[in-house]
């Protein structure tokens, strides 16, 4: 019965780890053991250090995740206001124990899973947790069964200790979550997916279109971490960013068709002054590729257009503003001699449950309008909603 450890009760047996004092800008976080109360310590016992998002099938194979360090503060607050440290957890077992202190309390708990190098866009979705929820999770894991063997997992920024500042600076996180990739997947994550083990879960349906043409490992291994993250967290409410939208459909069908008890939230996508989608991967771009980065955004933009202000239903003539737009882009690289070159990976509308690709739209048919580029080797993607506020 795999999902009996979706239960809210940890198991009895469960101790909470004592782990070394976790290194973090102007301060160290001490053993969580000090801040204890008497009761609550009695109970635990030490450990060795640890280092430092349709129809669903189960499969067996393997995942994995990265996350870093330890300790935490007291079992009874979600944060130390006087100083503003937040507890971090590398142990799943002592982040349970912090859990069931949150249960005790009746404490209503928001999570918002990352894979850190967070920018603005995730700051606000822990601001937006912090407003509907009583404590916040944040949990920093860099998740290996997302990347085939030729993608960036290597060069994928990692950066806790300015991570942990932003969190910091928000007043909204009461914990933070570091997982290690051998609790993540104790069978190993292989990047070779015929090479893999274990336990993984996989959204039927929802996950071999859009992204998962050119990337059709990804979901499965969102999927698959994802349940894992709930399985430790046992969020009362989730919130995901609606810029990964088919992200968004798969983990709340995902949500719905494993009857988890959690509401989930897709915030509206976090945008820079001239509209480019924040995301970590904008910090591979040159300056004078971010000149040009935009265009995915203008180009989708300019096929919403077509639908609302102009009326077009059919795919073609939707799509075409947004294919003069990253033509246009794509040969003004070229003549300029520019260092780089910008390739267009494709573009989408399709129905915002189903995912289906969309021939003709109806004048109130909710849709999605989505799509990738790559400008030099940084693949960038983007969508806006179309006849709906959020997805």
């Amino acid at each position: 019965m795999p999902l009996a450890l979706l239960s809210r009760r940890a198991p009895a047996a469960a101790a909470l780890h004592l782990a070394r004092p976790l290194r973090v800008p102007s301060l160290i976080l001490t053993p969580h053991a000090r801040k204890l109360r008497p009761s609550l310590l009695s109970s635990c016992s030490s450990s060795s250090p640890s280092p430092l998002g349709p129809l669903l099938s189960f499969t067996t194979s393997t995942v994995s995740s990265t996350m870093d360090s330890s300790s935490s503060s007291t079992a009874t607050t979600t944060t130390t206001p006087s100083t503003g440290e937040i507890p971090v957890f590398d142990t799943i077992a002592s982040f349970r124990e912090w859990r069931k202190e949150m249960t005790r309390q009746n404490k209503v708990v928001g999570f918002v899973p990352t894979m850190g190098a967070l920018h603005s866009g995730h700051l606000g979705l822990v601001q937006i947790a912090r407003q509907e929820c009583d404590a916040v999770v944040v949990s920093i894991f860099v998740n290996p069964a997302q990347f085939a063997p030729h993608e960036d997992l290597d060069q994928y920024p990692r950066s806790f200790d300015t991570d942990y500042a932003s969190l910091v600076a928000t007043k909204a996180c009461s914990a933070i979550l570091l997982p290690k990739v051998s609790e993540m997947y104790p069978s190993g994550i292989p990047l070779d997916r015929s090479q893999q083990r274990g336990a993984f879960v996989e959204v039927v349906g929802l996950s071999h279109q859009m992204e998962g043409i050119t990337r059709p490992h990804f979901f499965r291994g969102v999927a698959t971490v994802v349940t894992k993250l709930f399985n430790i967290v046992q969020p009362d409410r989730v919130y995901f960013g609606q810029k990964d939208a088919q992200q968004c459909v798969v983990v709340r069908t995902m949500i719905r068709d494993l009857l988890l008890p959690i509401k989930m939230r897709a915030i509206p996508t976090s945008r820079e002054a001239d509209g480019l989608a924040m995301s970590s991967r904008n910090r591979y771009l040159t300056p004078e590729m971010r000149n040009v980065a935009t265009l995915l955004h203008r180009a989708i933009s300019a096929a919403k257009k077509a639908i609302v202000e102009q009326g077009a239903s059919e795919r073609e003539a939707i799509l075409k503003p947004a294919h003069a737009i990253i033509d246009q882009v794509v040969e003004e690289v070229r003549t300029q001699g520019l260092p780089f070159q910008v390739r267009l990976d494709y573009l989408s509308l399709v129905d915002v449950e189903t995912l289906t690709e969309l021939e003709t739209i109806g004048q109130s048919q909710a849709a999605i309008l989505s799509g990738a580029v790559y400008v030099g080797t940084t693949r960038l993607i983007d969508n806006v909603l179309v006849h709906t506020e959020e997805l």
